[in-house]
């Protein structure tokens, strides 16, 4: 079963392009002019119930992302650091695209004003087009399904599945845990010596955003 695009706003001149490839990915492209562009994702918690702090960021971090013109996609969530995100980047004439499986569509767990949505079959659908539509990823802090695709993204990078530059935003020290984890596992060499080249490290908003278009 394949995606469906669902349109919740056009803009005049631009057109949304799917080019589909058959070794489970499709690629999309936003079109404008003449131009192609490579979409930023960001991976995020959808929770209400965060410190202010991480939500200041996230919603930072979707400003910095429209102003650098590249779309944002993010899993569409009408709350939590999703909802920042998005809010942030369509405050500074972003573009939004948000990607959500059939059944949270279906119980509206996604945002209003995402610029663009894209209907999957299941999670698994979701992120696997996420990932074919980004050029870089930026992990913001999240709970365990942040922490799942941000742990799987990495693992694909690992393969050559995917070869965006990968971010985790460490808010406030966030991350720090995970952080000492991954570096434990390669002193303990379940991980290859120089795996830390996988993914950057970002303090701030500004250096996520910096690290991830470099």
């Amino acid at each position: 079963m394949s995606e469906h695009l669902v349109t919740r706003s056009s803009q005049a001149g631009k057109n949304l392009i799917i080019r589909r490839r058959f070794c489970n990915f499709a690629t999309i492209y936003y079109y404008n002019g003449t131009k192609h562009y490579r979409r930023h994702l960001r991976l995020g918690a959808s929770s209400s119930r965060i410190d202010p702090i991480y939500k200041d960021a996230a919603r930072q971090t979707g400003q910095l992302i429209a102003m650098s013109g590249c779309p944002l996609v993010c899993g569409g969530g009408r709350g939590g650091l999703m909802a920042q995100a998005i809010e942030g980047a369509n405050s500074k004439g972003g573009i939004t695209i948000g990607v959500l499986p059939q059944f949270m569509i279906d119980r509206q767990w996604q945002h209003p004003d995402l610029g663009r949505m894209i209907a999957t079959p299941d999670m698994h659908r979701r992120k696997q087009t996420m990932a074919s539509m980004s050029r870089a990823v930026i992990a913001l802090p999240g709970g365990i399904g942040t922490l799942e695709e941000l742990l799987e993204i990495i693992t694909w990078r690992q393969l050559g599945l995917y070869n965006g530059n990968i971010t985790i935003l460490n808010t406030a020290g966030y991350y720090d845990p995970l952080i000492a984890m991954l570096e434990r596992t390669i002193d303990q060499h379940f991980m290859r010596q120089g795996s830390h080249n996988l993914w950057h490290l970002a303090s701030t908003p500004e250096e996520a955003v910096e690290k991830s278009l470099g």
